[in-house]
């Protein structure tokens, strides 16, 4: 231990394979402020989650300057330049994971295009807590099995971020009438559904339902509505001896010809394809 912090944390030297294949630590641990003490980085491939367990602090972000208190979570995209310093009166305890992977950019741009905040606080920060120790512990482990624990345990502190961000941000209501349309296209298939016509019927504005509903099911109201007609026409595919036209109807494509297309291009095979292939 010296004066400024002490620390306990793990560097992990991933496999090739988990490099390719998995989300995987690159260090986790925590610290104990006792003064204030910088650190800054910029150009790293990585991720940062942290969450402050005691204390407080500062992270200047992006131009930003943000307070952070016990119980603040922070989400960081470590190829943007980043600093965070401890308070002197109240010096604060970390704990954090630095991971990257081959779907890590993925989640930098959906944490981005959907505006989620840098630092936010849980209503539970514990589950958070809990996690990362989790993550600590597994660090210690080798080996392919513990390389997809790892992997794991780092895609369900994702979900657990979204879904964190999704509850504070969402009022109850908008996100009850958005599983409510979603539940409607589902039972309506075969008819014709456009933005406008849902807006219209749910008494919603178009723009702040596009908006909504990209946010809370992380995909466009259209390219869903299209992966909900896919999936129908898959268990009508296997389960039903029925042409592909009238399939295509019962899906909402009046043209068997397009419907074939968007078919082949969802599942990379003809519908009749996939019918000989899960039906054998």
């Amino acid at each position: 231990m010296n004066n400024i912090i002490s620390s306990e944390r793990k560097l992990v030297t991933p496999s090739i394979y988990a490099k390719t294949h998995y989300l995987y630590v690159q260090e986790a641990g925590s610290l104990q402020s006792y003064s204030p003490h910088v650190s800054a980085r910029k150009d790293l491939e990585s991720i940062l989650f942290l969450v402050v367990t005691e204390g407080s602090g500062r992270l200047i972000y992006e131009g930003n300057e943000i307070t952070l208190a016990s119980g603040d979570c922070a989400f960081i995209d470590c190829r943007k330049s980043y600093s965070h310093e401890s308070s002197a009166d109240h010096p604060w305890r970390l704990q954090w994971v630095h991971f990257y992977g081959s779907d890590a950019e993925h989640f930098i741009n959906a944490y981005s295009d959907q505006n989620l905040s840098t630092v936010f606080h849980p209503g539970n920060p514990s589950v958070f807590i809990n996690l990362l120790s989790q993550i600590f512990k597994n660090c210690a482990s080798q080996g392919f099995a513990a390389e997809l624990e790892t992997h794991r345990l780092l895609t369900d502190l994702l979900a657990m971020i979204f879904m964190t961000h999704s509850q504070s941000q969402g009022a109850a209501e908008t996100q009850g009438k958005l599983y409510q349309i979603r539940d409607y296209m589902e039972s309506h298939l075969s008819e014709r559904i456009t933005l406008e016509s849902l807006a219209k019927l749910f008494y919603i504005s178009k723009y702040h339902l596009s908006r909504e509903y990209h946010r809370i099911f992380g995909e466009t109201l259209i390219n869903d509505l299209n992966t909900l007609r896919i999936s129908h026409a898959k268990s009508q595919l296997r389960f039903s001896d029925a042409p592909v036209e009238e399939i295509a109807n019962s899906c909402g494509y009046s043209d068997s010809a397009y419907f074939v297309h968007v078919f082949r291009q969802a599942e990379g095979i003809t519908p009749l394809q996939y019918r000989k292939q899960w039906r054998g």
